[in-house]
């Protein structure tokens, strides 16, 4: 074999190890979804973040194979993420408010319709889970007012679940 249809070889396993894992990501998200009653939009949005995690992986592996010298992808790599740094402002704000997201899916007790007490010595609420999102879970309170706390407080604070 020459040296181009072992890079092809190479290319063509990434590719078919890419929708593999993505397959599979794919149906244990669902599945968690499915066996935890959660919100179907909150399995779309961790999906989508997974995805595209993923591709960037397959992709560097692709270039690595093609022969992009690594120092000018870690180069080019850095500059995307500090453009992306900037464009964000408050990158570490966020970055934590979606891997606080990506927890509370995953591993969090509470779910959608849950009534919670939340325990804070200056602002308790207490109230019913509407949504839970990338960045912010939402409250009903008892007086109809919607209030929302960045995931990475959420995860921060002590909550009361009601059990009925």
């Amino acid at each position: 074999m020459t040296v181009t249809e072992i890079k092809i070889l190479e290319t063509a396993i990434a590719i078919v190890i890419f929708f593999l894992a993505r397959i599979v990501i794919i149906k244990l998200i669902d599945r968690t979804v499915d066996k935890s009653l959660l919100q179907k939009t909150r399995g779309k949005i961790i999906k989508k973040v997974l995805k595209i995690l993923l591709a960037t992986i397959t992709i560097i592996f692709i270039l690595t194979v093609w022969g992009v010298n690594q120092s000018e992808l870690f180069m080019f790599m850095a500059s995307v993420l500090t453009v992306i740094g900037i464009a964000l402002f408050a990158q570490w704000s966020h970055l934590s408010n979606i891997t606080s997201g990506i927890i509370i899916f995953f591993n969090h007790s509470v779910k959608l319709d849950d009534t919670i007490f939340i325990i804070d010595k200056d602002f308790e609420i207490e109230g019913r889970i509407s949504d839970i999102g990338l960045f912010f879970v939402k409250l009903k309170t008892k007086q109809g007012e919607e209030v929302s706390l960045p995931n990475n407080i959420f995860l921060q604070k002590m909550i009361k679940k009601k059990i009925d």
